[in-house]
């Protein structure tokens, strides 16, 4: 029987991948940061005691696994181990590297895959004061949700559309294929294995609302041939009926679809209003088994009411202009959902929290909730909100930061 299993974004949450930030941040610099897609340098002492915060609450619901501890669990096989170096090795190939690599404990081959190994200086680079790195590091691995998908009791590999993430893809290919918690019906695409022309996916864009339904942001991580291809796929083999399209603006607010909408209890989602109403509001295609095309829908509400699943919106950063953007700049549509109706989403979005409770959310401080000062109960409609200042200086937010493994129906 697998082990994973996922049909929805909100049903309540048993297992989920998520990595805390490390050394690897380091390297995003004010002269590297647009290298390694940062708008911003994070401060990592600060980025991490936010992150340990988002995983102290997201385990009052969930177990969470941390990608080091999983990664070591799977790498002290020893074919497991061949296989992953050599595959790193075909994406950096260097003979100084595999010899580094062979000499390590799994404990440090974990820390290097992750942060990265560099390039020892000789004289002229060390006058020079240059440093390079002959395995390149991952600084964007805690966006753990981009890198792979589970949809039923199946696994996506993303296929990720910058290179400085590639080898991202292949640490969460290999847990998928070994580690028992990840334990699958199958890989239905590997973009580790296929590296195709023009076929680019990432997490951020792929919402498994219900068990016969998904919508999909074609954003620019996620090119229209992979699309096509994991559709024809979801039909295939999960048991979707309808996939939905939402067509993405080519702009740097809106790299994923979870950048502008999430959904946060059954009849409820949060959006960023200039892209789903009014004239600005984007292009939207629903594609149904059997069907050989697809059909424009006026607007994502009525692509969701076509299939039963009407949705109603709270507005990000509420009815302010200036307000929505600038709190859909700061992830303010980035929920993550632990059970239908509690929802964890950063504190500094006030104008979003306040829709929040006009929706019937209460607001927890995170600190206080982990106290037990505010605790939630079954039934109770709540945000739990947490600190994230430099976390979201990576572009993203606590859906960015989980990749759900189990979930109930809900």
């Amino acid at each position: 029987m697998s082990r994973v299993h996922v049909t929805s974004e909100i049903g309540p949450v048993r297992s989920v991948l998520m990595h805390t930030p490390g050394a690897e941040l380091l390297a995003v610099t004010p002269g590297t940061r647009e290298d390694y897609l940062y708008d911003d340098v994070i401060d990592l002492e600060q980025a991490r005691k936010e992150h340990r915060q988002l995983v102290a609450i997201v385990r009052q619901f969930a177990e969470v696994l941390e990608t080091r501890t999983v990664l070591a669990d799977i790498l002290r096989r020893p074919e497991v181990r061949e296989r992953l170096v050599g595959r790193t090795l075909d994406v950096v190939p260097s003979d100084a590297l595999a010899q580094r690599l062979a000499q390590l404990p799994v404990s440090a081959l974990v820390d290097v895959l992750v942060a990265g190994a560099k390039e020892e200086a000789g004289p002229i680079a060390a006058a020079l004061n240059e440093a390079s790195y002959m395995l390149p590091p991952l600084p964007n691995l805690f966006f753990t949700r981009d890198a792979g998908v589970v949809i039923g009791e199946h696994a996506v590999i993303g296929s990720m559309r910058y290179g400085v993430r590639w080898t991202e893809e292949l640490l969460i290919s290999a847990l998928f294929r070994h580690h028992p918690a990840f334990e699958n019906a199958g890989v239905l695409y590997d973009g580790s294995d296929e590296k195709r022309p023009n076929y680019t996916l990432e997490g951020g864009d792929v919402h498994p609302l219900r068990p016969d339904l998904v919508v999909i942001g074609y954003s620019e991580r996620s090119s229209p041939a992979a699309l096509d291809l994991l559709t024809d796929l979801l039909f295939e083999h999960c048991g979707i009926r309808d996939v939905i399209v939402v067509v993405l603006p080519k702009e740097p607010t809106a790299v994923h679809l979870d950048m502008i909408f999430t959904q946060v209890d059954r009849e409820l989602c949060v959006i960023s209003p200039p892209h789903f109403v009014g004239a600005e509001r984007l292009a939207v295609l629903r594609r149904h088994k059997g069907e050989s095309g697809v059909r424009e829908m006026p607007n994502l509400f009525a692509a969701l009411l076509g299939v039963g699943l009407p949705l109603e919106p709270v507005f990000c950063g509420g009815a302010n202009r200036a307000d929505q953007e600038r709190e859909q700049w700061g992830s303010g549509c980035n929920f993550f959902s632990v059970r239908p109706g509690v929802v964890v989403g950063y504190d500094r979005n006030e104008a979003t929290l306040r829709e929040m409770e006009r929706a019937g959310f209460r607001i927890v401080h995170g600190g206080k909730f982990l106290k037990g000062d505010l605790p939630v109960a079954d039934g109770d409609r709540a945000v739990i909100s947490v600190r994230g200042s430099e976390l979201v200086r990576g572009g993203g937010g606590p859906r960015c930061m989980t990749m759900p493994l189990r979930r109930d129906d809900p």
